[in-house]
C-alpha cells in the first residue's frame, strides 16, 4: 500500500485521474483511488507523477495495470496517462452493455480528446466483441475504435449477433 510519505503523490493522481472519468460508471467517480507499486515520485513543479513496479491503479470499476504508469497535467488541466507494460490493460464496467477491456505493450490517454491508443499486440474487448491488431485508437467519448495492422498484418474482428451481446 501507499506510505504516508506517498501522501502528496496521491493527492497529485487523484487530480489526474478524474479526467478518466468518462471511462467508468458515474458511481465510480465517488469511489476512492487506490494505488499499488514497488515506487511512485512527484515532479510537482512539472506536474508529472510516475509509478513504477507492478503498478495497480482503481476507482471504483475502472481500472489500469501497467510496468510504469506516467501521468502528466499541463497549465490548462489537460492531461496524459501513459501505461506501458507487456502488457498494460485497463478497462471499466459500462453503464450500458457490459464491460470493455483493453491491453497492449503501451496504453496512452489524452483527457482532452478522450482518446486512448493502444500499441503492440493491441486489444479492446466490449461485451462479446472483440478486435486486435498492431495499434488500435479507441474514442472513449464515442466508443468508437480504428484498428490498424503491423506491415504485412492483418487485423481480426469478432461481432457477435445482437442476441448474443446481451
Amino acid at each position: 500500500m501507499i506510505r504516508k510519505n506517498h501522501k502528496k503523490i496521491l493527492a497529485t493522481l487523484c487530480l489526474l485521474m478524474s479526467s478518466l472519468q468518462v471511462w467508468a460508471l458515474e458511481s465510480d467517480r465517488h469511489q476512492p483511488i487506490e494505488i499499488e507499486a514497488d515506487q511512485g515520485s512527484l515532479d510537482k513543479q512539472n506536474q508529472t507523477t510516475v509509478f513504477t513496479g507492478n503498478v495497480k491503479m482503481r476507482q471504483g470499476t475502472m481500472y489500469m495495470n501497467a510496468s510504469k504508469i506516467t501521468a502528466h497535467k499541463d497549465n490548462a488541466g489537460n492531461q496524459t496517462i501513459i501505461a506501458i507494460g507487456n502488457p498494460a490493460t485497463f478497462g471499466q464496467q459500462l453503464e450500458k452493455e457490459g464491460k470493455v477491456f483493453g491491453k497492449g505493450n503501451n496504453v496512452h490517454y489524452e483527457s482532452q480528446t478522450g482518446i486512448v491508443t493502444i500499441t503492440g499486440n493491441a486489444q479492446v474487448n466490449r461485451g462479446g466483441d472483440m478486435a486486435r491488431g498492431a495499434v488500435i485508437v479507441y474514442n472513449t467519448n464515442t466508443e468508437v475504435y480504428t484498428v490498424n495492422a503491423a506491415k504485412q498484418g492483418r487485423v481480426q474482428v469478432i461481432i457477435q449477433p445482437q442476441s448474443k451481446k446481451k
